[in-house]
């Protein structure tokens, strides 16, 4: 009771102080006690980003009150003890998203280009492309073998994409055997000595 009464004293001692100005009387331990216990902040683990308060997995100092109503009742954050800080972490190891790893486009070079062309005239140069057909009589296949079929059958076997303009094949393939389909490709592409144009093997076969 005699505490009581004391500390009843002192706080009305500084609010008469208060009012006389006299602002040393502020400085009483008993006055910064009890407002240590007032404005005292918690420290507690984030379990998302929060604006103007900190990222996930950090610890952070809040109100009790603000942890008590905000916070904790929607699982923003959690207290900072050793059981809860190790599921945070866990938890982090798990669902932490995987960085990309930035892939740089280098941009090829035109002699760069220009070996890729080379290396595919070659490749069709030398290559042979083979298809099956039904065939009637006197090797007439049934079903002739368009341009369009041969540009598929040259991205599959060869690996080589064409267009409909890099052959010139004016008609269909219309009977079996060995064919060379001419070979419209730019200019720029060296070709081997002692050879007049690019060609393309085709051969048709009985199925």
């Amino acid at each position: 009771m005699a505490y009581y009464q004391y500390g009843r004293n002192i706080l009305r001692q500084v609010v008469q102080d208060a009012s006389g100005k006299r602002l040393d009387s502020w400085l009483h331990p008993l006055f910064f006690t009890g407002q240590g216990v007032r404005f005292r902040k918690l420290e507690v683990i984030l379990t998302t980003n929060i604006d103007k308060l900190g990222k996930a997995g950090e610890t952070v100092k809040v109100a009790p009150g603000f942890f008590r109503n905000y916070l904790m009742p929607k699982l923003l954050a959690v207290p900072n003890i050793d059981k809860f800080a190790y599921l945070v972490e866990e938890q982090r190891k798990i669902y932490q998203p995987i960085e990309e790893e930035e892939v740089k486009v280098v941009k090829e070079s035109k002699e760069d280009m220009m070996k890729e062309y080379l290396a595919a005239a070659k490749r069709l140069d030398n290559g042979t492309v083979v298809l099956r057909r039904y065939f009637k009589v006197d090797n007439e296949l049934r079903e002739p073998v368009t341009k369009g079929e041969i540009i598929s059958e040259v991205a599959r076997q060869l690996s080589v994409q064409v267009d409909s303009e890099n052959l010139h094949m004016p008609n269909p393939l219309s009977s079996l055997g060995e064919h060379e389909i001419p070979l419209r490709l730019p200019k720029s592409i060296p070709m081997p000595q002692g050879k007049i144009m690019w060609t393309l093997k085709v051969k048709v076969r009985r199925k």
